[in-house]
């Protein structure tokens, strides 16, 4: 009887990358027998932003309780594998890459407070990213309209962030762990309210170290600048080359029509929109614009799948030693 819980975790979940599996991988063999194997050389030359991103989180950890590098690279790249493909609207796989490393050796207050932060990073890093986007759409004078509203909202966007970046420093954890005590009789939770009071202050106690802050921030923007050479090699492996100053448009801007879309599992459909709308700009046909935009997701068959695959090897490995 204790191993049933632990086969029915493993079954739900390789059911749920077969689906995954079915879902798309049909179309991106489809993709790779007419244009060309070589395409699979795509993960390859965007792997690089996952060891910026990975940097980036390091440095949010406070000074004295830094993990290995090795600890972060892999809890991020489970963490990513799960905001790809699982339905968990970009959140889930923060609180599993919270929980591994917490797991491995690390306080939970200190990397409930990392992951906070880096949250705000990576929705600072965006911002960055699609203003940049658009200065080279204004630049190229490919749609004047576009960029006004991009610039709009990308405001938006800055207000948001520095809202958030205000409750966090009024005590967010906090107050939400209070408030929700109030309607919880269930004993301990004073213990809880007290260590998200404690979060609160490590949260307040990072972002008081501005030049780490703007230093990870910057390493997650290089991140995201380098998956540039993904977008501009697809479309010369396609048959229909660009230049670099058109990739970096064409990939921040359609990452972040992406981004904005987080609570769709890996944007299916927003992504592809967002192709086939810039790529009009530079003159690309819907198929060839549909087709760059599948060839990025290849990385979702060599790197996420085999991250989701870990994840559930780990989770059922931990389960059946806890019944054991």
């Amino acid at each position: 009887m204790r191993a049933l819980p632990v086969i029915g975790l493993v079954l739900g979940l390789l059911l749920f990358v077969l689906l995954i599996l079915w879902q798309g991988i049909g179309d991106l063999f489809d993709l790779l027998l007419t244009s060309g194997w070589e395409l699979l050389a795509l993960p390859i030359v965007w792997a690089p932003c996952l060891l910026a991103a990975a940097y980036s989180w390091r440095m949010l950890f406070p000074k004295q309780h830094t993990p290995e590098f090795w600890p972060i690279l892999k809890a991020l790249w489970i963490g990513r594998a799960i905001n790809t493909l699982l339905p968990v609207a970009s959140i889930g796989g923060e609180i599993a890459k919270a929980r591994l490393i917490t797991l491995w050796g690390t306080s939970g207050v200190d990397t409930s407070a990392s992951v906070l932060v880096d949250k705000t990073v990576q929705a600072m890093a965006v911002a960055v990213w699609a203003f940049a986007g658009t200065l080279l759409l204004i630049h190229l004078a490919l749609d004047d309209e576009l960029a006004i509203a991009a610039m709009l909202g990308i405001t938006v966007l800055a207000g948001g962030l520095l809202g958030f970046i205000l409750v966090q420093h009024a005590g967010m954890v906090g107050f939400m762990a209070s408030a929700v005590g109030k309607f919880v009789s269930t004993g301990g939770w004073e213990e809880i309210t007290n260590n998200a009071r404690e979060v609160d202050t490590i949260v307040r106690e990072i972002y008081s170290d501005y030049r780490c802050v703007i230093i990870s921030t910057l390493w997650r923007t290089f991140g995201l600048v380098l998956q540039t050479s993904e977008v501009w090699l697809a479309c010369y492996l396609l048959g229909f080359p660009i230049s670099i100053i058109e990739a970096l448009m064409l990939k921040s801007l359609t990452s972040t029509i992406s981004d904005i879309a987080f609570f769709i599992p890996n944007a299916y459909g927003v992504q592809e929109g967002g192709y086939v709308m810039l790529g009009a700009l530079l003159g690309m046909t819907p198929d060839i614009a549909l087709a760059v935009s599948l060839a990025t997701r290849i990385r979702e068959l060599v790197v996420d799948i085999p991250g989701l695959l870990v994840w559930q090897h780990f989770e059922s490995k931990l389960l059946l030693n806890k019944k054991n």
